[in-house]
């Protein structure tokens, strides 16, 4: 027998040879055998070290928002601290507005009732005299708790009119007082804590006519 022929049994370890070698290499190709422990822990450590970063950017951020959300609530609460207070304030300033209202004709009334008292007047009348003392005494009082609960009265006889706290019933000429002055004050105005409460109804000059 020569050295090139081969037994059935060598040629069958032969082919066993070539699988096993075919298959270690497709093994080493997917890196299941030398290299499988080494590309296993290289594998396994990228999870692990995703699984510690990403709670913690995680968390970084839960924070952040916690935060932000933090100041926003403190933002809307001292914002709603002020509107409160502004409320609370105008009511406390503003709270007589509508009692003034009703209040003030009587003030009118009292007015041209010591007008009329006043034009009737010929110094000899005590009794005419006594009613007009009592009628000004009474305004008087009027006017006092007015005033001390903030309460201004506007009165532009001979001013600049200004249509901010004036309402013109009717313009007229005259030859002496220059336009826009107010002539004659038929009604007078008031604040409360210098917020009007009614203008004043006046007369104003045109000024003379050309």
């Amino acid at each position: 027998m020569s050295s090139d022929e081969q037994t059935p049994q060598e040629d069958q370890q032969s082919g066993e040879d070539k699988d096993c070698l075919q298959k270690e290499n497709a093994a080493v190709q997917k890196g299941e055998l030398i290299d499988e422990g080494e590309l296993i822990d290289g594998d396994s450590n990228e999870p692990e070290q995703a699984s510690q970063q990403n709670p913690l950017a995680a968390l970084e951020e839960q924070l952040q928002e916690a935060k932000d959300q933090t100041l926003r609530v403190q933002a809307e609460m001292q914002n709603l601290r002020r509107r409160v207070d502004r409320d609370i304030e105008n009511a406390h300033k503003y709270a007589l507005e509508n009692f003034l209202g009703e209040l003030l004709p009587v003030v009118d009334n009292l007015e041209r009732g010591l007008a009329t008292i006043n034009s009737l007047l010929d110094g000899k009348d005590e009794a005419q005299k006594a009613i007009g003392e009592g009628i000004e005494l009474t305004l008087k009082s009027f006017v006092d708790v007015l005033t001390r609960n903030k309460v201004e009265q506007i009165d532009p006889g001979n001013e600049s009119f200004d249509p901010e706290f004036h309402q013109a019933m009717t313009m007229v000429p005259h030859p002496e007082i220059p336009a826009n002055t107010v002539i004659e004050v038929f009604q007078k105005g008031y604040l409360l804590n210098g917020r009007l409460v009614r203008p004043a109804m006046v007369i104003v000059s045109k000024g003379a006519e050309s």
